[in-house]
């Protein structure tokens, strides 16, 4: 037990201590920190508010007058009773303490409001061992009183308040009264601040003990509250976890890509990883204020919430159909900048962490542009060209592959501009016959598409998209067409790049797909003149639905905007009977639409290497119409309906019928190699056309060459009379069984 004269020494010692530079009222405040990071829009507004400190939960200062006067009453009766008539320091209670705590195996304390306050805003001043020492009781003192000089009495009670822990990690009022009754700090009643009050003597104590504190407490002030209220109140509020709903969530999964890469929050959650979520590969803009780290975003905060609650009304539309999730991404063509990015549907999603514009699922018909680019630019196709839309069937090494349009039917002769709109499967396969797997896969790589395979991987199927991609991706890739071929990155600051811009495709090559994605007509040998493709204003879009229904796209843009939207299901599951029309389809129109709202349509102008010319079809395969042309591709004579030839030279019925594409022929080793042959059989009609054979002329196709096969990748052409390719396939000889039985993707999309 301690001695008076004990006491005293320890007293004059502690006299010696130095003076702390205390802070003002101002600079306490101005340096408060929330545990809370905020993310606002390219306008300045609050879109999302994430937690980024784990260590404790503080939200907004709140200032003495929004604080409940029910609460003021309580915490100063239960804390400091003198507050109001004091210098900081209660002499008559610290004596009283002093002599109890001398003569008394119960040690008690007499620190005020003030004298607490002090410990929160000096380090030093916190106890060791959970008690503080003589020296640090008198620092405490000393500071009080300073505090005293300089600061009002209302402004030590509102920094008091925000600054001390209620329970838990619940430190401030703001925190405490969200955090267990999911009120703001005005609105808190006498029951509720008698709990509060009471937890301050012991943030952690069960629910009995705070309500015996409580019960006393509301004796004390004579309050009509009655024990039986304050003990219901504890019991439900103080026994399990607390909840604090975030004011404002409007963009959660880029809050975590951005707001996570704040270097000053970086430190201290290094030994948390589990609260950091992956970082983003952009680089945000910090405000650095002292109050909290904001995050200024591209994103148009009334657009978010337009985006978002156009999917949600979506998916409660076709719910029924068996679809729950759902994204959205709009982005500025020419800056790159993400105006909208809806991951998910939030809380009411069974995935809320899943981001679904990153999240990887089958293509479907989105990749067919690009397809169809490659074979414009190469001059093997047109938008005139003649192609054959029925039955196909193609050997693989697992059996036939046979493509089927979305409802089982085919349209005979079609142009490549309706087999491109209208989202046609079995031409989409033989365009791909004819640029090659490869080369396919290379452009769509240098599209952006990271995750792809080896071209041999794919197979025919890859026309249908049988590979996976995120809505990221493929909004990127459509927002190149949209820039007349040319390539940048997207971005979520506003932080200018001179990132990698490079040219994928001519301006020639990108108009005419931007062409044929907005051609209502063409389009509506699947989709009929009216659906929610068919905008107010110029665009040019394309849907896509995966195998078994499982992922439903649509992607399209016009002059300044490309929007996507993916619907699905998180879980795999797939939807019934939903296509890109009545699926995606119908959010994506919203959304453009409130995008234009006010804007004149305009219609580009073709670039100065596409011309247009008439052309007449033979058999109404489409009516006759002007065309546009890469330049140097029109046609050189008007078409004659006996024997109708595309601009690019292709007669409609010459097409190679032996090897079939991506044939795999594996020689035998027990026959002698002068009796292996192989055998090429094209039909021709009345044209004359020639067998290339990778690059090496092998005569007339009107009659069957026999070939010698030599092990190897082969290219197999078929040309006309000027030497244009007509159709091609590749093939493959290999040396042995083993080889030939080597597996291979053959699983088909079945898009839209």
């Amino acid at each position: 037990m301690c001695t008076k004269e004990a006491l005293l020494l320890a007293l004059c010692l502690a006299f010696a201590s130095r003076v702390y530079a205390l802070p003002s009222f101002q600079e306490t405040r101005d340096s408060y920190k929330k545990s809370d990071a905020i993310l606002l829009d390219r306008h300045g507004q609050v879109l999302h508010e994430l937690r980024i400190d784990p260590l404790g939960r503080r939200l907004d200062w709140t200032s003495i007058k929004n604080i409940s006067p029910a609460l003021v009453k309580a915490v100063v009766h239960s804390e400091d009773r003198r507050f109001f008539e004091h210098a900081g320091v209660d002499w008559i209670a610290l004596g009283s303490a002093l002599l109890k705590n001398i003569f008394s195996n119960s040690p008690r304390g007499a620190s005020t409001i003030t004298m607490q306050l002090a410990s929160l805003l000096e380090a030093e001043l916190k106890p060791k061992n959970h008690r503080k020492t003589m020296g640090q009781k008198w620092k405490q003192i000393k500071t009080a009183r300073q505090i005293e000089k300089r600061w009002t009495k209302d402004e030590i009670l509102e920094a008091y308040l925000n600054l001390v822990t209620f329970r838990g990690e619940l430190q401030g009022i703001s925190s405490a009264a969200r955090g267990l009754f999911d009120k703001e700090p005005s609105g808190l009643d006498d029951a509720e601040s008698f709990v509060l009050a009471a937890l301050l003597h012991s943030p952690n104590a069960p629910a009995e003990k705070v309500t015996k504190s409580a019960c006393m407490l509301a004796g004390s002030l004579r309050a009509g509250t009655s024990c039986d209220e304050i003990k219901r109140l504890a019991e439900k509020r103080l026994a399990g976890t607390y909840v604090i709903r975030q004011s404002i969530v409007l963009a959660p999964h880029v809050a975590y890509k951005l707001l996570a890469k704040n270097t000053a929050i970086s430190d201290r959650l290094r030994e948390y990883p589990s609260a950091l979520p992956r970082e983003s590969a952009h680089s945000p803009i910090f405000h650095q204020g002292s109050k909290t780290a904001n995050v200024v975003s591209t994103l148009d905060r009334e657009l978010q919430r337009f985006a978002a609650e156009t999917l949600r009304r979506q998916l409660a539309e076709v719910k029924f159909r068996n679809v729950n999730d759902g994204a959205v991404l709009v982005v500025e063509n020419s800056t790159g900048q993400v105006l909208a990015y809806v991951s998910g549907t939030g809380d009411e999603s069974k995935a809320r962490y899943v981001d679904a514009v990153q999240a990887r699922r089958q293509a479907g018909s989105t990749l067919k542009p690009f397809l169809y680019a490659i074979a414009f630019e190469k001059g093997i196709l047109t938008a005139a060209s003649l192609m054959q839309d029925s039955p196909l069937e193609i050997p693989t090494v697992s059996g036939i592959y046979k493509p089927e349009n979305y409802e089982s039917a085919y349209k005979g002769m079609v142009s490549a501009r309706t087999a491109l709109a209208s989202s046609l499967n079995v031409p989409a396969v033989r365009t791909l016959s004819l640029v090659g797997t490869d080369t396919f896969v290379q452009r769509l790589r240098q599209l952006g598409f990271e995750q792809l395979e080896r071209a041999d991987y794919y197979g025919p199927s890859l026309a249908l998209g049988s590979t996976d991609v995120s809505l990221w991706e493929l909004v990127n890739a459509y927002r190149t067409l949209a820039n007349n071929g040319l390539w940048s990155e997207m971005h979520l600051t506003l932080q200018r790049k001179t990132g990698d811009r490079r040219r994928l495709f001519s301006e020639e090559v990108a108009f005419l797909v931007s062409d044929i994605l907005s051609d209502r007509e063409a389009r509506s040998a699947t989709f009929s003149l009216e659906n929610p493709l068919a905008t107010r204003h110029r665009s040019s879009v394309k849907t896509g639905t995966s195998k078994d229904m499982r992922d439903n796209w649509c992607i399209g843009y016009t002059e300044k905007y490309t929007v996507g939207v993916w619907v699905g299901n998180f879980s795999g599951e797939p939807m019934w009977n939903v296509s890109g029309i009545t699926g995606a389809a119908p959010v994506w129109l919203g959304i453009m639409d409130y995008l234009h709202r006010g804007i004149p349509g305009t219609i580009p102008a073709p670039p100065a290497g596409v011309v247009a010319a008439r052309v007449e079809f033979p058999y109404g395969i489409d009516p006759a119409r002007k065309e546009w042309f890469i330049s140097g591709t029109e046609p050189l004579h008007k078409s004659e309906a006996s024997a109708p030839i595309s601009p690019a030279g292709i007669s409609a019925r010459a097409r190679i019928i032996h090897p079939v594409d991506e044939t795999i022929i594996a020689l035998d080793p027990d026959i002698p190699e002068e009796f292996q042959r192989m055998f090429f059989e094209a039909e021709t009609g009345n044209g004359h056309y020639q067998w290339v054979l990778d690059d090496q002329p092998l005569g007339g196709a009107d009659k069957h060459v026999s070939w010698k096969p030599l092990q190897g990748k082969h290219l197999l052409s078929l040309t006309d009379e000027r030497m244009a390719v007509v159709d091609s396939v590749r093939f493959e000889v290999r040396g042995g069984i083993q080889q030939f039985l080597q597996p291979q993707l053959l699983e088909s999309a079945t898009p839209r």
